[in-house]
């Protein structure tokens, strides 16, 4: 039976080279989900491997693994080198549209993006799609006219809609990245680099939904173009690999073979990627190996747990806040502990009435006086009204009546 699954799987590679050297068996040494043969690398036109790389056999120009939750890279190869992204492009896509999009939204496809060359999901003009449903799509099936369709809802233009993808890498700290278009077409003015697309995918991982959406291996909708009315996602990772949850695969003759993938072990979450790479189901699971065996968990927080308190209203008490969420970060097991400074953030100023259990803020980890990492933090209970004294409420009514102007 798990062979019938296993070829199902792998129908959807880009081609039968890049499954060379797996091989199925009850019991795994790696964490993929049967046996992988070491494959030893060909020879690559222009590629340099130094002596001291751990990871030798890696087919990959660029390369590297890293701790979503602190950007702590594991390891690397060459990944500050300019390359091109392919489709991993729908990676930051995704991310603009969470972000910026109304899920609820429908949106109608137009002749031009109907007419988008490259991997299609055979979208007709006319259409009316749900946005989450075409961002699965984006996702899954890879659909490059389903991009144009929600760049175009969005902003209005793939210009626009490029540059808020350039502005979003900017802020997360992706400096060595332009985007063009949302679906990694070629274009030389159209790059990334390794580190840049992992910290873009690490911080997709914090947003809601994305997950979810990366991770899902088939689902059905009604608007699909064949009889099945499923899509079913071209990451074999998601097969290949014991907690695989992500993310995107690329592929264009400029680009050569690239995959984003992403594994969650023991509330660590790492992220890997390999850019131009000859085997790149290979490549990444051997870096994800190599990531889990290199780090141990450790835990900061636990979901609930109470990790500070903030003002609420003028010259009122203290309001305790708990972690939305478990939040571990990734240590050297052979590395000394690192010490990470704390800094609650408040989004705006607090009045009530606040409910139990809503956002107020996020807590940041910071290391040398870089972000590393954040959660978001909650009310630990509620405040009414009535409980705030009179200085907070004659702000309050202040901030009102100005609203009110305006």
């Amino acid at each position: 039976m798990w062979k019938k699954v296993l070829s199902g799987a792998l129908a959807v590679g880009f081609s039968v080279s890049l499954l060379w050297g797996f091989e199925a068996a009850n019991a795994a040494p790696s964490r993929a989900l049967y046996d992988v043969k070491p494959l030893a690398r060909p020879e690559v036109e222009g590629l340099v491997v130094s002596p001291d790389d751990k990871l030798q056999n890696l087919t990959a120009r660029s390369a590297v693994v890293l701790d979503a939750a602190t950007g702590l890279v594991i390891y690397q190869r060459d990944m500050d080198a300019r390359r091109y992204p392919a489709s991993t492009t729908k990676i930051m896509t995704l991310i603009v549209a969470l972000e910026k999009g109304n899920l609820e939204d429908t949106v109608t496809v137009s002749k031009n993006a109907a007419g988008m060359e490259g991997s299609t999901l055979w979208l007709e003009p006319g259409d009316k799609v749900p946005l989450r449903e075409l961002l699965y799509g984006i996702m899954m099936a890879s659909g490059n006219d389903a991009t144009i369709a929600v760049a175009e809802h969005i902003a209005g233009s793939v210009p626009a809609f490029a540059q808020l993808m350039n502005d979003k890498a900017r802020e997360i700290g992706a400096k060595d990245t332009h985007f063009v278009n949302p679906n990694g077409l070629p274009d030389e003015n159209h790059y990334t680099t390794a580190h840049d697309m992992a910290l873009i995918a690490a911080y997709g991982y914090r947003l809601p939904e994305f997950e979810e959406i990366v991770s899902t291996k088939e689902i059905t909708f009604p608007w699909v173009k064949d009889d099945t009315r499923r899509l079913r996602n071209e990451n074999q990772m998601l097969w290949l690999y014991e907690g695989g949850n992500g993310v995107k695969t690329g592929y264009t003759d400029a680009a050569g073979r690239c995959l984003v993938s992403g594994a969650k072990e023991d509330g660590l979450q790492l992220v890997a990627v390999v850019l131009d790479s000859v085997y790149m189901w290979n490549d990444s699971i051997a870096l994800l190996d190599y990531g889990f065996e290199q780090v141990e968990p450790e835990r900061l927080f636990r979901k609930g747990q109470v990790v500070g308190s903030v003002s609420v209203g003028l010259f009122e008490g203290e309001l305790e806040v708990k972690a939305a969420r478990d939040l571990s970060v990734a240590r050297l097991k052979h590395g000394a502990k690192v010490k990470y400074d704390q800094k609650l953030e408040v989004t705006e100023a607090l009045t009530a009435p606040i409910k139990e259990g809503e956002k107020v803020g996020r807590l940041v980890l910071l290391q040398d006086g870089k972000e590393m990492g954040a959660v978001d933090v909650l009310a630990a209970r509620g405040v009414k009204p009535e409980e705030q004294g009179f200085f907070a409420k004659l702000a309050a009514w202040f901030r009102s009546l100005w609203k009110g102007f305006f």
